[in-house]
């Protein structure tokens, strides 16, 4: 008799274990979930898109500039709208203020003699112009740049995000030390 009882409460136990164990899976779910996991990943999407975009404003391609403005807008807006991912409310803040840089930018970018939109003021990161036609952009896409950064901050939770890849100068070469007696 106490074999019996020692054992129902054993796969008792051991269905309790297994059933919360499951649970906290199916949370952390990046399918539509509201998890970590899927925070996770949005977080290393997003840190992806934002590498792909810096370089190619700063290498002066607007055609690869609007496509990547063109694919980080829709993830920004899933950030912003807070029902698939988890994140604090500044974080959904950030998000929205940055899909609105984002679609300015692709809007003019589009149609160069269109007239830009007045946005709330964020601050611009101190990041050099981009470069040719993408010049009349610049400072909105430096200021989205630094909104996807901050952006990264709140989705990654106290580690440290990675640096923009923006490009440095190089220093212009010194002129010839005249050699005396030539």
């Amino acid at each position: 008799m106490k074999g019996k009882i020692g054992r129902i409460i054993a796969v008792v136990a051991a269905g309790s274990l297994l059933a919360v164990g499951t649970s906290g899976m199916a949370s952390a779910s990046p399918a539509g979930g509201k998890g970590s996991s899927a925070t996770q990943a949005v977080a290393a999407q997003v840190l992806q898109m934002r590498d792909d975009l810096t370089k190619v404003a700063y290498a002066g391609d607007v055609a690869k500039t609007r496509a990547d403005l063109g694919k980080l807008s829709p993830v920004l807006a899933d950030i912003a709208a807070g029902k698939r991912y988890q994140v604090q409310s500044e974080t959904q803040q950030l998000s929205s203020a940055a899909k609105t840089r984002a679609d300015e930018s692709n809007r003019l970018l589009g149609d160069p003699t269109a007239t830009p939109r007045q946005l709330p003021p964020l601050p611009i990161p101190p990041l050099p112009d981009l470069p040719g036609p993408l010049k009349a952009v610049s400072d909105l896409v430096k200021t989205l740049l630094g909104a996807v950064t901050g952006l990264l901050a709140g989705l990654l939770g106290g580690v440290p995000v990675p640096p923009l890849p923006v490009p440095v100068p190089t220093p212009p070469l010194p002129a010839p030390v005249p050699v005396p007696g030539t």
